[in-house]
C-alpha cells in the first residue's frame, strides 16, 4: 500500500500570499486651464494690485502671540532686567496704536473668497461672479476641480500666472492660490466687469458650453419655449419628446472610462505584526 502523503514540517514551507489587485475607474477626459495671454495677465494683475491698495484690504496678525518666549535662566537679576524692559516698551507704545489681529475692512473681506476651500464652497453655493487661480499651485490637482465646477455654475474662471506673487504681499498673506469675487460685491464691480471679457473660455467635454450661451442670452429663451411646448403636449407624448439642441452647441462625445489595475509593490519590505515582533524579541 502506498504511504499517505505527510504534511510538511512546521515552519519549513512558507505560503506566499496572493497579490491583491485593485481596479479603479479613471476619467478619460483631460482637464486643463485655458492659456491666458500675456497682455491680459498683466492687465489683471495690475488691476487687482491697484484696487487692493486703494481699498486698503489687509490682514493684520498679532506677532506677539507667535513669538516664542525666550529661555530664561533662573536668576533674579535677569528676571528683574527683563521686567524693566517690558514695562518701558509698554510705556513707549501709545494706547491708540494697538492693532487687533484680523482683516481691516471686514465688509470688503466678506465680498471675497480667498483660498481654495473658500472658493470651492462659494462655487457650490453659486455665490461667485469670477474665479482666479494661481498657476504656481503644486500639485495641479489642488485646483483642477474648479474647472468643471465653475463651468457647471456658469462662472468665468482662469489661471493667472504670478497671482500669489503679486497679490499676497499687498493684502498681508503668504500666498493666494485662489481668489473669488462674490455676487454681493460693491468694491470690485468695475474690476470684475473689466476682467471678465479677458477670461478665456474653458472646455469641459461632458458639459455644454453654458458660459457662451449665457452671454448671448440664447439658452433661456429656447428653454422657456420648449417648456411651454411640453406643457401643451399629453403625458404620452412627453416621454417621446426631447429637448432640441441650441444653435452653436456641439454634441457631447462620450468616451469609455479608463480601467486601471493597482498592484502593490512585491519588493516592498513589510514590517511583521506586533505579535510576531514580541515573539522574536522574547524567545522562549
Amino acid at each position: 500500500m502506498a504511504a499517505a502523503p505527510q504534511a510538511p514540517a512546521r515552519g519549513s514551507v512558507r505560503k506566499t500570499r496572493p497579490l491583491t489587485v485593485k481596479t479603479s475607474l479613471n476619467n478619460p477626459y483631460t482637464l486643463c486651464w485655458s492659456p491666458l495671454e500675456r497682455e491680459d495677465m498683466l492687465f489683471i494683475l495690475q488691476t487687482l494690485e491697484d484696487r487692493f491698495r486703494s481699498v486698503g484690504l489687509q490682514k493684520i496678525e498679532d506677532k506677539k502671540r507667535k513669538k516664542k518666549q525666550p529661555f530664561l535662566k533662573k536668576q533674579s537679576r535677569d528676571k528683574c532686567s527683563i521686567d524693566v524692559d517690558i514695562n518701558e516698551e509698554k510705556e513707549k507704545q501709545p494706547e491708540g496704536e494697538h492693532q487687533v489681529s484680523g482683516w481691516t475692512p471686514v465688509h470688503v473681506r466678506k465680498q471675497l473668497a480667498i483660498g481654495v476651500n473658500e472658493v470651492t464652497r462659494a462655487l457650490e453655493r453659486s455665490e461667485l461672479l469670477l474665479v482666479l487661480v494661481c498657476k504656481s499651485v503644486q500639485p495641479a490637482i489642488i485646483t483642477s476641480h474648479l474647472i468643471q465646477l465653475s463651468v457647471s455654475r456658469t462662472v468665468p474662471a482662469c489661471q493667472v500666472p504670478r497671482l500669489s506673487e503679486r497679490v499676497a504681499p499687498v493684502i498681508g498673506l503668504k500666498c493666494v492660490l485662489a481668489l473669488g469675487f462674490k455676487k454681493n460685491t460693491t468694491a470690485f464691480v468695475d474690476e470684475v466687469e473689466a476682467i471678465i471679457p479677458r477670461v478665456p473660455r474653458l472646455n469641459v467635454a461632458w458639459l455644454q458650453d453654458s458660459l457662451e450661451a449665457s452671454r448671448d442670452n440664447l439658452e433661456p429663451e429656447s428653454l422657456e419655449s420648449q417648456d411651454k411646448e411640453l406643457l401643451e403636449t399629453s403625458f404620452e407624448d412627453v416621454s417621446k419628446c426631447k429637448r432640441k439642441p441650441v444653435e452653436g452647441q456641439q454634441a457631447v462625445v462620450l468616451q469609455p472610462l479608463k480601467i486601471k489595475k493597482l498592484i502593490p509593490n512585491p519588493n516592498k519590505i513589510r514590517k511583521p505584526p506586533k505579535s510576531k515582533k514580541r515573539l522574536q524579541s522574547n524567545p522562549v
